[in-house]
């Protein structure tokens, strides 16, 4: 965190956003892998979809911004639908083997997503404007989940999987969009 003093509430906030951020990067890198590319992207994406809903909550306990709350308020919904959904095809699709070859450049595009998202969450940058710091920290997390699952359709993966990923995509894209344009509309400037 910044040398900078902030409020008890952004305090509170941006400890509350370390401790998850901190918990979706282990989640994210100490899961256990298999030889299913499936497999592998459901135990990655579960601890990011967690995080989401974490920190949509975290958000939801300061924003009085009506248009943020509903973002948030998505986010929550959407990402607890897509983590049931990914546990009741885990086994199933964990069944589908894929190749040494697929296997490695897979894992290696992912891991270059993650790296990229991990920097940009952690160097969103904080400032006593809680609102726009969610959206700033939220947008790379969003660009992340639909990099991972555009990439992760170009492999051979179980077909239960594919409406998942074609899920997150739309919904990702639509939140990214709408915290974009809610930025300009309170005027939340780059960091």
């Amino acid at each position: 965190m910044p040398e900078q003093r902030f409020s008890r509430e952004t305090e509170a906030y941006l400890r509350t956003y370390e401790m998850i951020l901190e918990e979706m990067i282990q989640g994210m890198t100490e899961a256990e892998l298999s030889d299913s590319i499936s497999h592998n992207f459901i135990v990655q994406m579960i601890p990011h979809h967690r995080a989401a809903i974490q920190m949509s909550r975290n958000v939801l306990k300061y924003t009085d911004n009506d248009a943020l709350r509903q973002i948030a308020a998505n986010i929550v919904e959407e990402q607890t639908r897509s983590i049931e959904r990914m546990c009741e095809i885990a086994e199933g699709c964990g069944e589908l083997r894929n190749s040494a070859r697929e296997l490695a450049f897979y894992q290696q595009r992912i891991d270059r997503i993650k790296n990229v998202m991990f920097y940009q969450m952690n160097h969103a940058g904080a400032t006593e404007r809680i609102d726009c710091d969610f959206m700033r920290e939220m947008i790379p997390h969003h660009e992340g989940a639909v990099r991972m699952s555009t990439v992760t359709l170009q492999y051979p993966i179980c077909r239960e999987l594919r409406p998942v990923l074609e899920r997150i995509i739309i919904s990702q894209e639509r939140g990214i969009r709408q915290m974009k344009r809610l930025q300009q509309q309170i005027n939340c400037r780059r960091l």
